[in-house]
């Protein structure tokens, strides 16, 4: 029972919740109880312990406890199973709430609006881990600083209860060869500084006053728990840096063939110059596999140039100003790295896409062709020259379809039904010039009625390639991890400091040793935080080596020789 203290019999004034005197280490309670002294902590003093705790002090508590600190870090930790063995949002490359619905069902709508596609960046997730980061620097100072101030006073004259209650101590007689005649005691001098000698072999810090001596070793084993901390703390900080924006990036994006696509939240565009892959011989392909006509890539590989935009990037309707800054073939585990950007071929597709196509306009009456035109899907031009003709680009669709409300709009960035909208002007035109709706692709001419669209238009001019050789296509899109992490030096630090401190909590043990001698009489006691049949066997050696000996079994529950 922790008692508002006074001051200790030998004169020591102790902060209210001590347990053990800071100075003699007698024992504080009022029932005096029997049995090993509860020594976490050496007994100081702790504000988690505060007999009249404010609204500071319970939070304090609430912080302190490592029972909170435990819950905190498994409900993190299954939060992140979840999140890893479903798909996070930027590893999908699609719409993630229709993604999750047709995958998993009524559990993948939920997966989805409570925000488990996109953990790590979620607000309750990032309070999570400020909490756990909250609990381990409080639970560490309410510990910490008594601790460090107990080891850091240690008195070397101890009082008898203290010694008598500890889990290893045992007392007797100086024995005769210390200096004694025959059958009589020893001299406690002789005998001390053999003991003494006997501690220093072992490595140990002895420190005397008078006929009292107090020998320690590997103190710094204690801070181990407190060095996890700190670095658990710098490991969440590190994680919650990678919110800054820019410092963290973890996503699939698909590159076409010949289309420099620009990097998402960086300065970046990466060009996917060729992408070439080499698949299993049927032969080697399972049957199964075979039979359901699956491909099995071998080796597929995607030659990149990296470029850093100068000027007009992201601008609707202008080309970039692009600069090269690399160039590397990407495969599997080789990934790119420019200045902390990473790349990793990750998945690719036969997507084919019209890169480009070269176009002739016809005047129907009398079949004259004028052109070329080359229209660029990706980037097309403001405005054409045809012969006599002029055609301004009033409007481009990339990927052509109709809304609920029969409106045109874009599907996506990606070529895949081009559309142009040209006003012609020229011979036999209004001079305001007439409307031309252009499809690229036959299948859509036919779908959206490509002449009845362009009406009067339709009937005088005709848009149109030659021959499949005006089309230019991209067969591929490769699909690379990007990745961008400033915070990881951050929480590498915190692990390997993690690490040192695992290594030292457990392959050293703070172990201290305490004699006093009282005319022939001597009392031994010792003390470890792990290891007490380690401890007793040392101890039982010391005690051979000065001239007693003791069986370590001897040394518990206050065995006397």
């Amino acid at each position: 029972m922790i008692v508002d203290n006074t001051k200790c019999e030998c004169g020591h004034q102790n902060p209210v919740g001590t347990l053990l005197c800071e100075a003699c280490g007698k024992p504080l309670e009022d029932d005096r109880r029997e049995g090993p002294l509860e020594m976490r902590y050496d007994g100081a003093a702790r504000r988690s312990q505060k007999a009249n705790p404010g609204p500071v002090d319970y939070v304090w508590r609430f912080f302190s406890s490592v029972k909170v600190a435990v819950v905190l870090i498994l409900v993190t930790a299954c939060l992140i199973a979840v999140g890893t063995i479903f798909e996070q949002e930027s590893f999908i490359g699609s719409d993630p709430k229709t993604f999750y619905a047709e995958k998993y069902g009524t559990f993948g709508k939920w997966y989805y609006a409570l925000g488990f596609s996109d953990m790590y960046d979620a607000w309750w997730f990032k309070l999570l881990a400020l909490m756990i980061a909250a609990s381990l620097i409080i639970c560490s100072l309410d510990r910490v600083v008594p601790l460090y101030k107990a080891l850091n006073k240690q008195q070397v004259r101890k009082h008898k209860e203290f010694l008598r209650r500890q889990k290893v101590a045992c007392e007797g007689e100086i024995p005769a060869l210390q200096g004694g005649r025959d059958g009589e005691p020893g001299e406690p001098a002789p005998f001390l500084a053999a003991f003494a000698e006997a501690l220093k072999a072992k490595r140990y810090r002895v420190r005397t006053e008078g006929d009292a001596l107090l020998a320690e070793k590997n103190r710094f084993s204690r801070w181990g728990p407190y060095v996890n901390h700190v670095g658990l703390i710098i490991l969440l900080a590190g994680l919650l840096m990678r919110g800054i924006p820019g410092w963290h990036m973890d996503q699939m994006v698909g590159f076409l063939e010949g289309v420099p696509t620009p990097i998402p939240d960086t300065p970046y565009y990466l060009l996917n110059e060729q992408f070439t892959v080499e698949l299993y011989p049927d032969e080697e392909v399972p049957d199964r596999m075979r039979e359901q006509g699956r491909v099995v890539p071998k080796r597929f590989e995607t030659r990149v140039v990296l470029y850093r935009c100068l000027q007009d990037c992201d601008v609707p309707g202008k080309v970039p100003v692009l600069e090269e800054v690399l160039r590397h073939p990407i495969e599997v585990n080789k990934p790119l790295k420019h200045e902390g950007l990473l790349a990793y071929q990750v998945d690719f597709r036969e997507t084919p896409q019209i890169r480009a196509l070269t176009v002739w306009l016809t005047e129907k009456p009398t079949g004259a062709k004028h052109g070329p035109i080359k229209l660029d899907t990706l980037n097309p031009r403001d405005g054409y020259e045809a012969g006599p003709y002029r055609l301004e680009v009033r409007a481009y669709y990339p990927d052509f379809d109709l809304n609920e409300n029969g409106l045109p709009y874009n599907k996506s960035r990606v070529p895949q039904a081009p559309a142009f909208v040209f006003l012609i002007t020229g011979p036999g035109l209004p001079e305001d010039g007439e409307v031309f709706m252009y499809f690229a692709r036959d299948v859509d001419k036919e779908r959206f009625n490509q002449d009845a669209l362009n009406g009067r238009a339709a009937e005088l001019l005709d848009i149109g390639a030659e021959s499949m050789d005006d089309v230019e296509l991209s067969r591929f899109t490769s699909y690379l991890n990007i990745r961008v992490d400033k915070a990881l030096p951050v929480i590498l630090s915190g692990a390997l400091l993690f690490i040192v401190g695992v290594v030292m909590g457990i392959y050293w043990q703070h172990r201290r040793i305490w004699m006093q001698i009282e005319g022939t009489k001597w009392l031994v006691a010792a003390h470890t935080n792990k290891n007490w049949h380690g401890l007793r066997n040392e101890l039982a050696d010391t005690l051979t080596q000065s001239g007693i000996a003791v069986d370590p079994k001897q040394l518990d529950n206050r065995g006397s020789q």
